[in-house]
């Protein structure tokens, strides 16, 4: 798997904090830390529901599948800061785990949201 510039991966998470905040959420944290663990994206709707999102920027075209996105690792340590941060927050909605999956086009992105991508 190719490694993608830092640049385009900042420039991917902004492009989703944007998307998210365009949708009502309020963005608390982009690359939230715990340990080895990190979320790209932590936002809020209300006191409802408080997002996890994993954002996957690719400069190429095809994803393929979006279960394959986020290796089962990646999953755990995901789970792992979620986890903490709902202490942190003492959190008492419901959270979701989300990716955002973005292609960079000559315009800017394409943007795909995916919603409960894994639990």
């Amino acid at each position: 798997m190719a490694h993608i510039p830092h640049d385009l991966g900042q420039a991917g998470e902004s492009a989703a904090a944007d998307y998210l905040t365009a949708q009502g959420f309020e963005v608390l944290a982009r690359g939230y830390r715990h340990g080895r663990a990190e979320v790209d994206v932590v936002a809020r709707q209300g006191t409802a529901l408080l997002l996890f999102v994993e954002v996957k920027t690719r400069s190429g075209s095809q994803f393929g599948t979006p279960e394959t996105f986020v290796s089962a690792r990646k999953k755990e340590l995901f789970r792992l800061a979620a986890t903490h941060l709902q202490e942190e927050l003492d959190w008492r909605g419901d959270i979701r785990f989300d990716i955002i999956a973005l292609t960079q086009l000559s315009s800017g992105f394409r943007l795909e949201h995916f919603e409960d991508a894994f639990y």
